[in-house]
């Protein structure tokens, strides 16, 4: 296996490298695919594409979940570099590398810049620091459990074929899952599953594109 660490000392150029692609995108295109991997439907969860996707439950992979985070990072068109630097920042890595099955609702890069936009903090040396700084200690790590589910949860257990679904995170708080495929924290913000099912050996990932917040 691949080693999983992220050095946190390159993390603020990371993030601007990011911001800056992330802004020279938007500048040269006024309409955004919201799917990470190409050819996936940008809501897979709607009624009308339900027969497109795959919801049932995968067979489990080789990887860890951490594995494929720290695989993702070294892509071509990398996914979950700021995740593992928030998973690496809060020590939280080496719970996704064992044998305990877990569901991990991801956010992409792109979510994690828009937080760090939306909460002013760009130019930040470590954002996450500073998220815990402002908005009290532990805040980051509460986040990232609040985008975890004990179990192997496959995307036929979380999106329901009607009403809402109630998902109990690590933290204890919980979110609620439409049957289009769309995510309602606490504060009633909302974030799409946008790709489902990506099957770890310790349990199953599915990419959000914003990230969620446990805040009343």
């Amino acid at each position: 296996m691949k080693k999983e660490s992220f050095k946190l000392s390159g993390l603020s150029m990371k993030l601007n490298i990011l911001l800056f692609a992330a802004l020279a995108f938007f500048a040269v295109s006024c309409e955004k695919d919201d799917s990470v991997l190409k050819g996936k439907p940008e809501n897979p969860g709607s009624a009308s594409q339900r027969g497109e996707v795959n919801f049932s439950a995968p067979a489990p992979g080789d990887a860890s979940i951490a594995g494929i985070v720290v695989a993702s990072t070294e892509a071509k068109e990398p996914q979950f570099t700021l995740l593992l630097a928030a998973l690496e920042y809060t020590g939280l890595t080496g719970v996704f590398t064992g044998g305990d099955q877990y569901t991990v609702f991801a956010p992409t890069d792109e979510a994690f810049i828009n937080l760090v936009t939306n909460l002013e903090l760009a130019g930040e040396e470590n954002p996450f620091a500073a998220i815990d700084r402002d908005l009290g200690e532990n805040t980051v790590a509460n986040v990232l459990l609040y985008h975890v589910a004990e179990g192997r949860r496959a995307a036929n257990s979380v999106v329901p074929p009607r009403g809402t679904r109630t998902i109990t995170t690590l933290l204890g708080a919980t979110f609620e899952v439409s049957p289009a495929a769309v995510i309602t924290d606490i504060a009633g913000q909302e974030a799409k599953i946008v790709t489902p099912n990506i099957s770890a050996s310790n349990g199953i990932i599915h990419v959000i594109d914003t990230v969620i917040l446990p805040l009343d």
